[in-house]
């Protein structure tokens, strides 16, 4: 494989964002930024053309939240107002098509003590992964207020 890109190539620079399709933007928020303590950026509100050809959704309207975490990752929140025949799925992290965002904490346990006192749990109990190059760390499942799956990381001490 050759490593010199051409004028026709590509590279990706970096990741910005991850967005999350969301049916509550103010629950959610409340979620992210007061539960797991991500900063606030801002929000917006997009419809028309701008919306629709963004997304290739006719008829797209939206409002989000972006959150930043430490590390300059942000979480875009988006809240689909239109069109009117939007569908709730409910997959599990088997299912093709699910999606999860790992996040590493310093302290796992005060983190699930934080999301059980909001009232949300965890999928399954923390495990310390034994082989790869995450080994040691402690990780475990949680899901948001839209079942969304959050991985939580944290490194051995």
């Amino acid at each position: 494989m050759s490593t010199s890109v051409s004028r026709n190539e590509f590279r990706i620079l970096s990741a910005d964002h991850t967005g999350i399709t969301v049916s509550n933007l103010e629950r959610s928020l409340a979620f992210w930024r007061d539960i797991l303590g991500f900063e606030f950026s801002h929000t917006a509100h997009q419809k028309g053309e701008l919306a629709e050809e963004i997304t290739g959704i006719p008829g797209a309207e939206l409002k989000l939240a972006v959150l930043k975490t430490p590390g300059g990752h942000k979480i875009e929140l988006l809240e689909y107002l239109a069109p009117a025949d939007r569908k709730r799925a409910n997959l599990r992290p088997c299912d093709v098509g699910s999606v999860h965002v790992a996040l590493l904490v310093d302290d796992l346990g005060a983190a699930l003590s934080r999301i059980a006192a909001s009232g949300w749990k965890t999928s399954g109990q923390p495990q310390i992964l034994t082989k790869g190059p995450n080994a040691g760390k402690r990780v475990v499942y949680v899901r948001d207020p839209d079942g969304t799956t959050i991985e939580l990381m944290q490194p051995p001490k």
